[in-house]
């Protein structure tokens, strides 16, 4: 289980409710000015790891539609406008930080994910995580 005061998990916390505002409407991404620090007020821990939060930010914005396309894959059952707006942020950050930008090991993306959606998903969120992360996971130990 994460301590609240990890500066990692703290930074996908500000990571998710950051690309979860700038999804919401649209469901495409725009350009907006964020400010961590306004991000950061909101959490009672605003120790966090900028270097990681940037990453994955950056990250997702450039990889969005390599990302999807992943999703889309794994899940295909499920059309991205079908999936919880937080799920799938969850989704890209967890996939982004494990297997495209290679910033944590695979396994270590997924529990971070799992940890994240049952803290801000639904009551079958961490399932439906899980399910499409560990078949990433799966097709990547075979390839």
């Amino acid at each position: 289980m994460k301590q609240k005061a990890d500066p990692r998990h703290t930074a996908r916390i500000m990571a998710l409710q950051t690309l979860f505002s700038k999804h919401f409407d649209s469901g495409k991404l725009r350009t907006v000015a964020h400010d961590p620090r306004t991000l950061s007020d909101i959490l009672e821990n605003a120790n966090y790891n900028q270097e990681l939060f940037k990453k994955l930010i950056k990250g997702v914005e450039k990889n969005l539609e390599k990302i999807n396309e992943i999703i889309e894959k794994y899940a295909p059952q499920w059309p991205l406008e079908q999936i919880k707006k937080v799920d799938l942020e969850i989704l890209r950050i967890a996939i982004f930080e494990g297997f495209i930008g290679q910033i944590t090991p695979p396994k270590v993306a997924i529990d971070e994910a799992i940890e994240l959606s049952k803290d801000f998903g639904g009551d079958n969120s961490s399932k439906f995580i899980n399910g499409v992360l560990g078949g990433i996971f799966e097709n990547l130990k075979t390839s």
